[in-house]
């Protein structure tokens, strides 16, 4: 019920923003809006003024904007303030109003963001080195080892891991191209990245490669009870130097050394104080979110980050750059979609969507959840413009070629094309939900 709720309100303010663009700017054009209502539904209450009824209705899911003559295929009356009685260029605009808000929300939601308070990991924005590579995956077999730095990675030239990350994930299941610096050597080779068919486990992980987020070494935060870690003596504060004679530097990376170990018992070089010492401790087998897996049984100290606070200029410009770089993302994956290189079992409909709010607004600070909704708030402005009858963007692509002709396209051909696409959407969205569904952790652990 929580994630709901969550869902609610967030999808509400993008929808909510998304139609208060179109009614700004069809006032604005002086097409008379008959209602704009926030929540769908049987009327609650509200007020009429300028021949507009505000409201406020029954389900409390984004709202909606009904301007006269506004349905395709509904025949003219001759009334000046219908929408069909504007010139083609007012339509365009107000078509265009809705994904513009939703663009222009993204904006200010970052911007503030980065004003107030922008945590900010340290190592996120620094060259992409190598803190552990997983044995038996495709990326060992390329020769890269810790300490390793990558210099490419696909197209991306001296990329962060961020940039890894995004790549991964456009790139499942195929060769890429892949360079990295070894002992101040170059090595260019390709590999292959094989999905392993979860959509929410992280992509870096997958690949059996670790990041290194911090120049110093692990710190111990806290022991669980009964667990090897406590017994073998481990105590709060202390550092790992070293792990078999490896140096890491996130507890990913250890764990994923623990796995290759497959329970054999591992050496710690152990800093206390002044004092250096070596722990041997044999790992146990125990159930994690991921399924069964090795642990030493202790919490490390979180990685570095810090705080920034932006002035306005600063922000605005992190902000455009940073929604930029996400616009260019989801085009790439809509564009990637069509020639096949990224699964449409990809995409996130209203469950997977949901789980992402849930996960992010249960993150420490504002930073996660904020970030989400710039990222939902331009995913909807985005597939509002693609040209398909019935979203703004086919509305947009008739008025063009209706301006182009000089004259209206016939209102039968016009209704088919609609109700066409109508079918369509609703198969693909119920694709999609259904895809929703089978990536529940109720179906997800069922195996043939």
């Amino acid at each position: 019920m929580i994630m709901i709720l969550q869902l609610a309100v967030v999808l509400g303010i993008m929808v909510l923003v998304h139609e208060f663009g179109h009614f700004a700017v069809a006032k604005l054009c002086g097409v008379r809006v008959e209602t704009f209502s926030i929540g769908f539904g049987k009327r609650l209450f509200g007020f009429h003024r300028g021949g507009t009824d505000y409201r406020i209705s029954v389900l409390p899911l984004g709202g909606y904007v009904k301007m006269s003559g506004d349905i395709p295929g509904e025949a003219p009356t001759g009334d000046p303030g219908e929408f069909n009685a504007h010139p083609r260029w007012q339509r365009i605009l107000v078509a265009l109003a809705g994904p513009v808000a939703n663009f222009i929300l993204a904006i200010v939601l970052l911007t503030g963001a980065y004003m107030l308070h922008n945590e900010v990991s340290n190592y996120r924005g620094g060259p992409a080195i190598s803190d552990y590579v997983q044995s038996n995956t495709p990326i060992a077999r390329t020769g890269i080892q810790t300490g390793d730095t990558i210099v490419r990675y696909d197209t991306v030239e001296n990329p962060t891991w961020d940039d890894i990350a995004i790549s991964t994930g456009l790139n499942l299941n195929q060769t890429i191209r892949f360079s990295y610096v070894h002992n101040g050597q170059r090595t260019d080779t390709t590999f292959f990245i094989q999905s392993k068919g979860d959509p929410d486990s992280d992509f870096l992980e997958n690949l059996g490669l670790f990041e290194r987020v911090q120049p110093t070494p692990l710190e111990v935060s806290s022991l669980s009870p009964g667990l090897p870690a406590e017994a073998a003596g481990l105590r709060p504060g202390d550092k790992i130097l070293s792990i078999d004679g490896i140096q890491l530097h996130f507890v990913l990376a250890l764990i994923a050394h623990l796995q290759d170990l497959a329970g054999k018992p591992t050496n710690l070089l152990i800093q206390r104080g002044d004092q250096q010492f070596t722990l041997q401790i044999t790992p146990i087998l125990t159930d994690t979110e991921q399924g069964k897996g090795y642990r030493l049984g202790f919490l490390a100290v979180p990685p570095p980050s810090h705080v920034e606070r932006q002035p306005f200029v600063r922000a605005l410009r992190s902000s455009l750059h940073d929604n930029k770089k996400s616009s260019m993302l989801i085009i790439e994956i809509v564009r990637r979609m069509f020639t096949r290189q990224v699964s449409v079992r990809s995409l996130a409909g209203p469950i997977g969507i949901g789980e992402q709010i849930h996960q992010a607004a249960a993150l420490p600070g504002w930073m996660p959840i904020i970030s989400l909704m710039a990222y939902i708030s331009i995913n909807l402005g985005i597939l509002n413009l693609l040209p398909i009858p019935i979203l703004d963007g086919g509305m947009i692509l008739f008025l063009l070629i209706e301006s182009i002709m000089r004259k209206d396209v016939n209102v039968q051909l016009k209704e088919r094309v609609y109700q066409v696409a109508f079918v369509c959407i609703i198969v693909f969205a119920a694709f999609i939900i259904f895809n929703d569904i089978t990536h529940l952790p109720l179906f997800a652990h069922i195996k043939p």
